[in-house]
């Protein structure tokens, strides 16, 4: 099964091939915006596959479209919605995405921010750290 790891909230979901990226999220419990419902009406769930995007599905034009209202679109720009998963893969939340998780979700606003937050506090602790 593949596995799907949501770095700034260090969560990793295995789930079955052909899962789309928002459904690991809603599965792992991470913070990825769904405005629309996750049919491909909005770029809420704008996300970064930073490690295997050559296991998810190709990008289809309707998506090209959406990600066109993104903010800070990069070359490994997704759609959490569109991309089905069919092998390992990294995944950062845009701040976009997390933004409308906030407001779409305010009961689970204040956990998600102290997730994130502890996971930055851990990464500069790390980096803090000297070379062992």
């Amino acid at each position: 099964m593949p596995k799907v790891r949501f770095l700034k909230e260090r969560l990793e979901v295995d789930v079955p091939d052909g899962t789309t990226i928002l459904q690991a999220a809603v599965k792992a419990g991470a913070p990825e915006g769904d405005r629309c419902g996750g049919v491909c009406a909005c770029s809420t769930c704008h996300v970064y596959v930073v490690k295997g995007f050559d296991d998810t599905s190709e990008i289809e034009d309707e998506e090209f479209d959406i990600l066109d209202k993104a903010f800070d679109v990069r070359m490994e720009s997704r759609l959490g919605c569109q991309a089905k998963i069919h092998g390992d893969v990294d995944v950062v939340i845009s701040d976009e995405s997390f933004q409308a998780f906030l407001d779409e979700h305010p009961d689970d606003a204040e956990k998600a921010r102290a997730q994130r937050a502890a996971v930055a506090d851990a990464a500069a602790l790390d980096a803090d750290t000297p070379g062992e």
